[in-house]
């Protein structure tokens, strides 16, 4: 029973961290879709993310997801209108490339080269997107 306790204490602080990170992004992103600013943004990244069978929108995913954390991207990605194959080619990409800078800094105290550690992560980010856009 004592484990019991403990583990649902434990999965509510959980909860908790993550509908702090969730929610508000979610807000955040509905609320640029009133406005035009997300429209700007979509207009501008429409063109690289066609080639990855994504909306214009999808970039705030990806931004959010590399920049901030995983977290922050799939809250993003609840307040867009997505289907499943995009919604898979972006979970497949954050999974190789998020939290660019927080798992830098940790990549960088044992002594990798930050280049090619950021390198080899965006770029496998990318070509599975396109290998998955392609066979999707």
């Amino acid at each position: 029973m004592d484990s019991t306790i403990r583990g649902f204490k434990k999965g509510l602080i959980t909860l908790w961290k993550l509908t702090k990170i969730v929610v508000p992004v979610y807000f955040f992103v509905t609320f640029l879709k009133m406005t035009p600013i997300l429209d700007m943004i979509s207009m501008w990244f429409e063109p690289a993310m066609k080639l990855l069978g994504l909306p214009g929108e999808a970039s705030l995913v990806l931004v959010l997801g590399n920049c901030i954390n995983l977290y922050a991207g799939i809250g993003a990605i609840t307040s867009l209108t997505l289907d499943i194959k995009q919604i898979t080619i972006l979970a497949i990409m954050l999974s190789f490339s998020h939290s660019l800078f927080l798992e830098t800094a940790v990549a960088k105290k044992t002594g990798v080269n930050l280049f090619v550690v950021i390198s080899i992560r965006l770029a496998l980010a990318i070509v599975s997107g396109l290998i998955l856009n392609i066979l999707l």
